[in-house]
């Protein structure tokens, strides 16, 4: 599938108008899009602390973003986000936002168009995905799920 296809399909998921954002990408479609157009950046939303303990995703460090949307270990929202953000981005750069299950991506993404990005995209399922039965996490999806390229714990 081609990086027009890819972005096509997520911003169908949107089409609804119920994405406050250009769209969202599975975990797969993300890896797609940063291997087929070394423009397109992930910004990794989870903490310092996270990256880590836990890993991080493996890609090109041109591509690979670290701007914290919460701080650790207060655990209260950066204050300084879209500055931090804006001094590693452009407004009309593909931006694909990953947190640890999909929740802060999508107020990150949210967020950032808010403030003029055009092309927020959120990656579903996040690094690690939800919890399994016994409270796991990297075992039902996510990045590290799918078996994606990553490093860490």
């Amino acid at each position: 599938m081609s990086p027009h296809d890819i972005l096509s399909k997520a911003q169908q998921r949107g089409a609804d108008g119920q994405l406050p954002y250009a769209g969202a990408v599975t975990p797969q479609e993300a890896l797609a899009l940063l291997q087929a157009d070394p423009s397109v950046k992930l910004v990794d939303v989870r903490t310092r602390a996270e990256r880590d303990w836990i890993g991080t995703v493996q890609i090109p460090a041109a591509q690979h973003l670290a701007v914290q949307w919460n701080l650790y270990p207060e655990g209260k929202p950066n204050p300084e986000f879209l500055p931090q953000l804006k001094e590693v981005t452009l407004p009309d750069e593909v931006l694909l936002f990953l947190c640890r299950s999909g929740v802060r991506s999508k107020h990150a993404a949210k967020l950032a168009t808010e403030h003029g990005y055009t092309r927020c995209f959120d990656i579903l399922e996040g690094f690690e995905g939800n919890k399994d039965a016994a409270g796991h996490r990297k075992t039902v999806e996510g990045w590290c799920f799918g078996g994606l390229p990553w490093v860490g714990a």
